[in-house]
């Protein structure tokens, strides 16, 4: 069992849970629709270059069983380096406030991150790290099931984020029935990719507040907040969908579009009753909006609904998305490297269309999209538009110094987050666009 450590308990409720639904076998058994044999082939690795690692995602796997014994051995560290590294990442997330708005970046974390592993434990070993990191934080529950391109569009059921574009859907077979308009996680706590899976829905969530810098004064830590409190974070709903995310109401509308948690996907309190009755649909669960509601009414109570088949969650990062005549590019806001022209090609090659084959104005004005949407929280190029993010500017150790000290989650995307560019090549090829959105506006807290 995985234990709650401090990045967890942010968005974590205590025991003492109600099963108010049965139907539901063993996480992978065969109530489900996808056999034993389809979610444990195991996918490509992801690679460390696709995730954003940081001391928090570092400090959550401590409390992951097995981490460090497995690090310890395969990397051969000393009991002094496991304390050096328990030690900067524990202290990083404990100093972390929610005071103010920092404008540091997703690179500044990743920076800082690297350079105290290199520090601790030397180049090679923490190229090491990365990638075991990458295979527990990144690959998710049921891996095989996650595409092999870019663009996916699902053809079975299952929930798909796509982080950059604050957008959550759901599908039954195939067919979109709704688009949610979410929030994110802060850069510095990164909403993580791979798959996930639902198995059951907490109403009515206790939440346990961390022994951390952000809860001082307002919370005593380790002392629970009930579910019907104003102060308690979690909204009347989470979902779990695997460490250490979750699932989660409690958010008011203006967080939508935004940096709004700590590795969750959030919303507002009605849009997750509403996502929660549709889970219940898809998942053949007798979940309805009207029980949900019924919840609401008693809110000192918690109650869990185990699913009567887990449905999978595809989290994505797709920083550029082709729909139906335009390629819309996202804001790269966890400043991973991916609005290049090289991405570009990538997603037109799909359709069988080459970028130098589209008339000059599209060409120059997706150009003009990219260099807008490659920009970091400071306004600076994140990477090369050409192919090789390498070659940016590195973050250097005064800066790294500088973010740390300060101590500050980042709270918001600075300037536009999209930019949409017709491409007449793309009529009726790509991703759907947005079914029933519900973008957070008939709100209550």
């Amino acid at each position: 069992m995985v234990q709650f450590n401090r990045l967890f308990l942010f968005m974590c409720c205590s025991a003492g849970i109600l099963f108010i639904s049965a139907g539901c076998k063993d996480k992978l058994g065969s109530s489900n629709n996808y056999t034993t044999d389809e979610v444990k082939q195991a996918a490509a690795l992801p690679s460390a270059d696709n995730i954003a690692f940081t001391l928090p995602v570092l400090d959550a796997l401590f409390f992951e069983d097995g981490f460090e014994a497995q690090i310890k051995e395969e990397l051969k560290l000393t009991d002094d380096q496991l304390r050096q590294l328990k030690s900067v990442s524990g202290s990083y997330v404990a100093a972390l406030t929610e005071e103010g708005n920092n404008l540091g970046s997703a690179r500044q974390a990743n920076s800082s991150a690297l350079a105290q592993l290199k520090k601790i434990i030397g180049e090679q070993k923490a190229s090491t790290l990365l990638n075991i990191v990458a295979a527990r934080y990144a690959n998710g529950d049921i891996a095989a099931l996650l595409p092999v391109k870019p663009n996916a569009v699902p053809s079975d059921t299952r929930i798909v984020v796509n982080a950059p574009a604050f957008r959550m859907d759901v599908y039954e077979n195939g067919e979109l029935l709704k688009t949610y308009r979410i929030g994110i996680g802060y850069p510095e706590f990164p909403l993580p990719t791979g798959m996930r899976a639902i198995t059951n829905i907490i109403f009515n969530p206790t939440w346990t507040p961390p022994d951390e810098a952000w809860v001082k004064g307002k919370f005593k830590p380790g002392r629970k907040v009930s579910a019907d409190s104003k102060d308690n974070p979690l909204g009347v709903i989470k979902i779990p969908i695997g460490m250490p995310s979750l699932i989660h109401g409690g958010k008011v509308t203006e967080k939508l579009g935004n940096f709004a948690s700590h590795g969750c996907v959030g919303l507002t309190n009605d849009q997750v009753q509403d996502f929660s009755a549709l889970v219940g649909q898809i998942s053949g669960t007798p979940i309805t909006l009207d029980s949900i509601k019924s919840f609401e009414k008693n809110r000192a109570k918690t109650k869990t609904a185990k699913l009567n088949r887990l449905i999978p969650v595809e989290l994505r990062y797709e920083t550029i998305v082709a729909e139906n005549g335009r390629l819309i590019i996202y804001r790269d806001v966890y400043e991973r490297g991916t609005n290049t022209l090289s991405e570009v090609e990538k997603i037109l090659g799909i359709y069988g269309i080459s970028l130098q084959s589209l008339p000059q104005p599209e060409q120059h004005a997706i150009q003009t999209a990219l260099q807008e949407m490659n920009l970091d929280a400071n306004g600076k190029p994140i990477a090369n538009l050409g192919i090789n993010p390498d070659s940016t500017k590195n973050i250097s150790d005064s800066d790294t110094e500088h973010s740390v000290k300060k101590g500050k989650v980042t709270r918001s995307v600075k300037g536009k987050t999209q930019v949409v560019v017709a491409v007449a090549a793309l009529h009726s090829k790509g991703y759907p666009a947005p079914v029933n959105l519900d973008a957070g506006k008939l709100t209550h807290q």
